[in-house]
């Protein structure tokens, strides 16, 4: 095992016996058996589509392959080597579409795999393509760039997945997407191809992110500023975590008149602010902090548990079997409900004794998306004129639970008043209660959404830019981000590709980024790692 994808990776270098996010070696290397067949699959489908017969019926699969692939989604060792049986039998049918062509001559490497089902066979597979063994073959600087092209796909895919699942799918993606994994399944590609695919991967993250937007407010409306009871109600209760809206939409519906209050957990919270959600009363507030915090939160809630997507944890036992997981998530120990159908978490809702009193009437504010902020352009474009509003502080990304993370909370409190903050992705949990105030009718503090709402805070930074007829770095904005998984990878490289420089990212740099790579990311883009608060805040124009 070798494994070095997340921000917690051990040591700052890599996870090589256990994972830090809790899966064992015999997971992670069937997920690198996963990501190799969808190499294969995409090999396939791009020599068909080269010739006029595209095979789109593929394109979901690999979505799906990639996302389980994230970290803190799959945990489950048998789930995974049966979609790496799905993926034999669809390469096999691939193979023939290919060959009826007359293009089998366009194949090769995963491509002609025949594929085995057997667990050892596969585990032996795994050591032979996994990150240590290309590493020998080509090099740190190769792999890492491999790696940051492989997250930005990964961060791509899950994004398309929560898409597709509301009717929505993108030609353009789905293309760049198996031009990745194609490129990627060849045994070198020089570091300039790869470094041009990764800035590539950044403009196909952008189209992904529109179209994700797109899919979302297509489905449940333009989120809309709507307070958000931070706390609970008397009563029995189901909590909702991870990401997905078409999950939390059907839950709603499923538990319409049954007298269950739903709450949202960790990056659900932007949900309040739909219209398609928020109209049932029954959605009635937020439970608990970010991701990291859940078994601590759902230990403590007297209710079931449903688990969306990615941010998921190793259960505990203080909440087994109220636990439910949905979608791609999976684990050995967690029920599942499929295809959106959720009687087993009511069931276990209404056995569960639920909330006996009220808690406090805290509340935060949700629902500054870009169709809300820039309805109101003309009022932020007024107060930035009068000297009002100095400065725009975007402060957000993934959250989690290593040293060096209350410098988000500290760099919000410190922000100086006549400055707006703008956050986004669970990255809000370290900013919520420390900024407060008002600037030109705004709240100072905009919650914009999960980080699959980053395309708002570029909706937002372009309107401004039009408004002042500037370029987005000539706007007093700064970004200051918090990585952990794969989808902060592809947000990342959509900011690249628009060509945004001085990002600051903690709280550490990626151990995929070679000092070769960073070295690039700094003379094209001045792409920093956080420092002090102070000196940050100084060099973003901070007076003393």
């Amino acid at each position: 095992m070798f494994c070095y994808q997340c921000e917690q990776t051990a040591h700052g270098t890599g996870c090589v016996d256990r994972g830090t996010c809790g899966k064992t070696a015999e997971v992670a290397a069937l997920q690198d058996v996963l990501l190799r067949r969808a190499m294969g699959l995409s090999v396939c489908a791009l020599a068909l589509a080269r010739a006029g017969h595209p095979l789109v019926a593929l394109d979901a699969f690999v979505e799906n392959a990639l996302f389980t692939t994230v970290t803190n989604v799959n945990f489950d060792a048998d789930s995974l080597e049966s979609l790496i049986g799905e993926a034999n039998r669809l390469l096999a049918e691939s193979r023939d579409a290919v060959g009826r062509a007359g293009l089998r001559n366009a194949l090769f490497g995963p491509a002609l795999a025949e594929g085995s089902t057997d667990r050892q066979a596969l585990l032996v597979e795994a050591a032979e393509i996994g990150i240590d063994a290309r590493r020998q073959n080509a090099g740190v600087d190769v792999v890492g760039l491999q790696e940051l092209l492989t997250y930005g796909i990964k961060g791509m895919a899950a994004y398309a997945h929560h898409a597709r699942i509301l009717g929505r799918h993108s030609a353009q993606v789905n293309s760049f997407i198996h031009e990745a994994l194609e490129a990627l399944a060849k045994p070198v590609v020089a570091m300039d191809q790869l470094l041009a695919l990764n800035l590539r991967c950044g403009e196909a993250s952008l189209a992904v992110l529109a179209l994700l937007d797109e899919a979302n407010t297509g489905a449940m409306g333009n989120p809309e500023p709507t307070s958000v009871l931070m706390g609970h109600k008397p009563g029995k209760a189901i909590l909702v975590s991870g990401h997905d809206l078409r999950d939390l939409a059907s839950l709603l519906e499923q538990t319409a008149g049954r007298g269950i209050n739903v709450y949202t957990h960790g990056e659900m919270l932007p949900a309040h602010g739909y219209p398609e959600l928020k109209k049932h009363s029954h959605l009635v507030g937020h439970f608990g902090g970010a991701w990291q915090d859940q078994q601590r939160d759902f230990a403590a809630f007297p209710g079931a548990i449903l688990m969306t997507t990615n941010c998921l944890m190793p259960p505990r036992e203080a909440y087994s079997g109220r636990l439910f997981t949905s979608g791609v998530v999976a684990s050995p120990d967690i029920l599942h409900a499929p295809d959106h159908k959720f009687d087993a978490v009511i069931a276990a809702a209404l056995a569960a004794p639920g909330f006996q009193e009220a808690s406090p009437d805290r509340r935060h504010t949700v629902g500054f998306g870009h169709h809300a902020v820039t309805s109101v352009a003309g009022d932020v474009v007024a107060a930035v004129k009068s000297g009002a509003l100095k400065h725009f502080l975007l402060i957000g990304g993934c959250d989690a639970a290593t040293a060096g993370r209350s410098y988000y909370s500290d760099l919000a409190a410190a922000a100086p008043k006549d400055w707006a903050v703008l956050t986004l992705g669970c990255g809000k949990f370290r900013v919520i209660d420390r900024v407060e105030g008002n600037i030109g009718g705004l709240p100072r503090l905009l919650d914009m959404g999960q980080c699959n709402d980053a395309y708002s805070a570029i909706k937002v930074a372009g309107a401004l830019a039009e408004a002042f007829g500037v370029g987005l770095n000539e706007l007093p904005l700064s970004l200051v981000l918090s990585w952990y998984e794969q989808k902060a990878v592809t947000v990342l490289l959509a900011l690249l590709h628009l060509g945004v420089r001085n990002i600051r990212i903690g709280p550490k740099l990626p151990a995929f980024v070679t000092p070769a790579i960073l070295k690039v990311l700094v003379d094209n883009f001045n792409v920093m790692a956080i420092g002090t608060v102070e000196g940050d805040l100084a060099a973003m124009g901070a007076a003393a």
